[in-house]
């Protein structure tokens, strides 16, 4: 009888991502997994893409291909606004979108805001090189909710960078037209605003949806687009806002250190596949229901 052949115990860690594909990852530790008021934490060490951060099973951030999205959240904005002293990370708690915001000299100051303390903890515990500039001067970090500090801010903000969760529970309303009625308030004369809109494959209806909102609300209004292999699809789409600059203009090189963004990047990433022009064509051309008209 041919032996049998011996086998080690595996850990795997597992994303619905939509309801028909999942995305697993072999890990060899659990570094936390904790329930705060707000959602599951789950911090893993996996040999693909080094440690990750899970919240309520959905992953955030890798240390390998983190800056591929940290990357193209804050520089698209900040490379093509005149002037960007003053930035409100809406969410963010890893530290690696404000991580790149400080890469600017001009910033005067950082203010993040994320609703959940345990998040940032998290990160500065297990993901140094993501939040490494949490404790930075320039930063003022805050845990409260974002949606409520926005109402209080008029004509303060330069640049407003939306780094949420999927757009579900607490998150859900930042996708939504009041919100960036809130956030057109908060900025500047010749401010901007970036949000993460998801996958035109995955979600496709995320997409189109942050990008109606935010286009009943602001005057310019443009779709840019990269890769971030850990999320799902692997594609990522921006939605970003202007009162009165054209966002796809670089009006100044890249900091120096960026392993994604460039100034050829900034031009490319607002060409569109004809796909995702043709998404949203369609809204647009679509009727609008009685109650919007």
């Amino acid at each position: 009888m041919k032996p049998r052949q011996r086998r080690t115990n595996e850990l795997w860690v597992m994303e619905e991502q939509s309801p028909d594909m999942r995305l697993s990852l072999r890990i060899s530790d659990v570094l936390l997994n904790v329930t705060s008021r707000y959602q599951d934490i789950l911090v893993v060490r996996t040999g693909e893409y080094g440690r990750m951060m899970l919240l309520d099973g959905a992953i955030q951030i890798t240390e390998r291909d983190e800056f591929c999205y940290s990357e193209m959240m804050a520089h698209v904005a900040l490379c093509s606004h005149p002037d960007p002293k003053q930035i409100l990370i809406v969410g963010g708690g890893d530290g690696g979108v404000l991580r790149e915001v400080l890469r600017h000299q001009n910033v005067a100051k950082a203010t993040l805001i994320d609703i959940d303390e345990e998040v940032i903890s998290a990160a500065k515990r297990f993901l140094p090189s993501i939040s490494a500039r949490l404790d930075d001067p320039r930063a003022d970090v805050r845990c409260e909710d974002a949606m409520a500090y926005i109402t209080e801010c008029h004509d303060q903000f330069d640049v407003i960078i939306v780094d949420s969760t999927d757009p579900v529970d607490f998150a859900a309303g930042l996708f939504k037209a009041p919100f960036y009625e809130d956030v057109r308030r908060a900025l500047r004369p010749n401010g901007m605003v970036v949000a993460q809109t998801e996958s035109p494959f995955t979600d496709t209806d995320v997409m189109v949806g942050a990008y109606r909102e935010m286009a009943s609300v602001f005057p310019v209004v443009r779709l840019y687009w990269g890769v971030v292999p850990t999320y799902p699809s692997g594609m990522w789409t921006y939605t970003i806002g202007s009162k009165d600059q054209d966002p796809s203009l670089a009006r100044r090189p890249a900091p120096e250190g960026t392993r994604y963004y460039s100034g050829d990047v900034h031009n490319a990433c607002f060409t569109l596949p004809p796909f995702v022009t043709d998404l949203l064509t369609r809204w647009q051309d679509a009727p609008q229901p009685e109650e919007e008209r």
